[in-house]
């Protein structure tokens, strides 16, 4: 069995209803309903593997083919680091 590892690849991402800001990206994946967003604090985002949902306070990730997927603040920890600008 061969064992691999994750290319080093930059990521934009917030906390959704965390941040003070939501990005343009984000916004504009609204605008043209490819994510939808609910008073709740939640939002669906449709995905290549179908819709998926984005609850209040976890992190909303832009890929590097500009597709949108949510993830779980605890996985996100433990998988990114931020990057000095």
């Amino acid at each position: 069995m061969a064992k691999y590892r994750k290319k080093p690849v930059v990521i934009e991402a917030f906390r959704f209803m965390i941040d003070e800001h939501m990005p343009d990206w984000f916004n504009h994946k609204r605008n043209s309903n490819e994510i939808v967003t609910y008073d709740n604090g939640s939002c669906d985002i449709r995905t290549l593997e179908g819709t998926v949902r984005a609850d209040f306070g976890d992190y909303v990730i832009k890929g590097i083919q500009g597709e949108c997927y949510p993830c779980k603040p605890e996985i996100f920890d433990a998988t990114y680091e931020k990057v000095a600008e």
